[in-house]
């Protein structure tokens, strides 16, 4: 994947209404047990890579299942195409059919990957309008690409925009051509600047930018410098995000039902090598400037890793963390119904098997998973997700379970303070620390 603008509203700085509703004061999550709801959001996963990033965790096919006569993306569609019609079959008879009282249009689309750029404009524009079909799209809706900015790679922007795309995220996460190689990334660093610049020129609407902090053996000096000229490209959003090197087969994620794939060995031994040239107080220093880089530049930083100029916000990833129900397809793509969170298996040959049985048998629903949130995780799932935006929590919210027990050390340990209309929000210092302090809510 080449980043989540995952993460990553266009009506304000939180993705609450115009008339100011706070959806963590509305959440029906709050009642017990929470109804299931109609999806107001759906994610696409396209898991094809030119190449695998040694970092990389998210569900990537890569080489020749991407390219050449052996692919696999065609496959993959035509898998999306049923996975799409069987998935919306469901909702029209849980809920009703799209654009009724009881499932109005989907607020926003989000293709995400693996690079789903490397999707030709056809097969796109046949996706986006499946989606619309079955699922119904708001006038207005957020439809997001995201991409990797080389030029072979990126696609046809003018292509994407009669497509329907109105948002494209470009996966740069550098723009130090050192750090890139350090990366594995295929593009350099004028390549961002080439994309941006025909993603404007095609009239896409909003443009977002991800980069990589802490990257091994990094100094603040290349960040501030990346800062500088990523902001020199004028985008609207900036996602940045803390390179994390996780180990997902530790974490029982990949087996045959799991939503990761098993990481490759040689990736492996990159982690080894780059965790211990990775450093926290150099990575706090470099958060600390994007900080103040960026609310000089009048961004604002309206979630943990996310900035926005104002009407830019990611609607999309909004709805994540607002806990509003989204819908899901592809190899190890997850949705949440407002009771319960289902994931499909990453495996992509399982995948494609349910849904384009070779045996001329109907096609069925992917294998995967589901979990039925009790009420002490959705609570601590909402106290999370709400404490990473910047509009926080009602300070009502400290004397009730699982805050109450960790506020004053919040408070004494300066990862938390209150503002003036009594809401509770990280400091810049618990955003650096929120791991610690998500860790005792849970």
């Amino acid at each position: 994947m080449v980043g989540r603008a995952a993460s990553a509203g266009e009506t304000d700085t939180t993705g609450t209404d115009t008339a100011g509703t706070d959806p963590a004061e509305t959440d029906p999550g709050r009642q017990w047990p929470p109804p299931r709801r109609a999806p107001v959001a759906l994610y696409v996963h396209f898991p094809f890579c030119v190449s695998l990033c040694p970092y990389c965790d998210f569900v990537v096919y890569a080489g020749a299942d991407a390219r050449g006569p052996r692919n696999r993306v065609e496959a993959l569609l035509g898998a999306l195409e049923t996975e799409l019609e069987l998935r919306a079959d469901a909702l029209d008879v849980a809920f009703a059919r799209p654009g009724t009282v009881e499932r109005p249009p989907l607020d926003s689309l989000y293709v995400g990957g693996g690079t789903p750029s490397l999707m030709d404009a056809t097969s796109l524009g046949r996706l986006v309008d499946l989606v619309r079909r079955r699922f119904g799209l708001a006038a207005d809706a957020e439809v997001s690409l995201e991409a990797n900015p080389g030029a072979d790679e990126r696609g046809n922007p003018a292509a994407q925009r009669r497509a329907g795309i109105t948002r494209i995220s470009f996966g740069a996460q550098s723009l130090d051509p050192v750090e890139l190689k350090r990366l594995g990334r295929r593009h350099a660093p004028g390549d961002v600047a080439d994309a941006v610049r025909a993603a404007r020129q095609a009239g896409i609407s909003s443009i977002n930018l991800d980069l990589l902090y802490d990257v091994p053996n990094g100094t603040l000096d290349t960040w501030m410098s990346t800062l500088d000229e990523a902001l020199d490209l004028k985008p609207d959003h900036l996602s940045l995000y803390a390179l994390t090197l996780d180990d997902p087969d530790a974490e029982g994620l990949t087996g045959p039902g799991g939503d990761h794939l098993p990481t490759p060995a040689g990736a492996r031994r990159w982690r080894d090598v780059a965790r211990p040239a990775q450093d926290e107080d150099r990575a706090a220093a470099q958060y600390h400037h994007a900080v103040d880089r960026l609310a000089r530049a009048g961004f604002l930083g309206y979630e943990i890793a996310n900035w926005a100029r104002l009407g830019h916000e990611s609607r999309h990833n909004g709805a994540y963390w607002e806990r509003r129900p989204y819908e899901a397809v592809g190899p190890g793509a997850h949705a949440f119904d407002g009771a319960s969170r289902r994931w499909n298996a990453a495996r992509l040959d399982a995948y494609v098997a349910a849904l384009s049985p070779g045996d001329g048998g109907s096609p069925r629903l992917p294998p995967g998973g589901v979990e039925h949130l009790d009420e002490a995780t959705a609570v601590a799932e909402r106290t999370i997700l709400g404490l990473r935006t910047a509009r926080g929590l009602p300070l009502a919210d400290a004397e009730q379970a699982p805050l109450a027990d960790s506020f004053g050390w919040a408070i004494d340990e300066e990862l938390l303070e209150v503002t003036d209309d009594a809401r509770i929000v990280l400091t810049t210092r618990g955003r650096l620390l929120s791991n610690e302090l998500f860790s005792r809510l849970v």
